[in-house]
């Protein structure tokens, strides 16, 4: 007999991930605009800020899903490659799925059906897949975000 990991509560863990973003550019024909951060782009729903503006970009977990190929003919817009981080049960039927995109770590809501189905595990290459229309209006907020320091000019006597 083998036994399940314990679950957790759901309510007691982070079940999405905010990201720092740039505007990149926006479509008017499309009424979306494509957002730049660390490990790629998003498209979005157009945000009501100019181009090359902050941005701060909440994704909720539930709004995630997971590939173990590069999705193709799909309506899903936003398609990110990762490994798996971490695979942690909650309460049933839900699992937390942690990507590691690079610098972004990437939370996923899915059901132990699906962790079984898809054999997933921690350290396994993955796609993390989030559709345009769940990032909405409220997702997306100005963010005033780093820019590089500036050096000491020359003649200030900072050397």
């Amino acid at each position: 007999m083998t036994s399940k990991p314990s679950s957790v509560a759901a309510s007691s863990i982070v079940l999405s991930t905010t990201v720092p973003a740039r505007v990149l550019r926006h479509d008017p024909q499309y009424g979306m605009s494509t957002l730049f951060f660390a490990d790629g782009e998003l498209r979005v729903p157009m945000v009501d800020a100019a181009v090359d503006a902050g941005v701060s970009v909440t994704i909720e977990a539930r709004d995630v899903s997971i590939a173990l190929s590069r999705p193709m003919d799909v309506s899903i817009t936003n398609r990110l490659p990762g490994r798996i981080e971490e695979i942690l049960p909650l309460d049933p039927p839900y699992v937390r799925v942690t990507f590691d995109l690079g610098s972004t770590k990437l939370h996923a809501l899915v059901t132990l059906e699906s962790v079984e189905r898809l054999a997933l595990e921690p350290d396994l290459s993955a796609w993390a897949m989030i559709k345009s229309v769940a990032i909405g209006p409220g997702a997306v907020r100005p963010s005033e975000l780093p820019r590089p320091r500036r050096w000491p000019a020359s003649d200030s006597g900072d050397r």
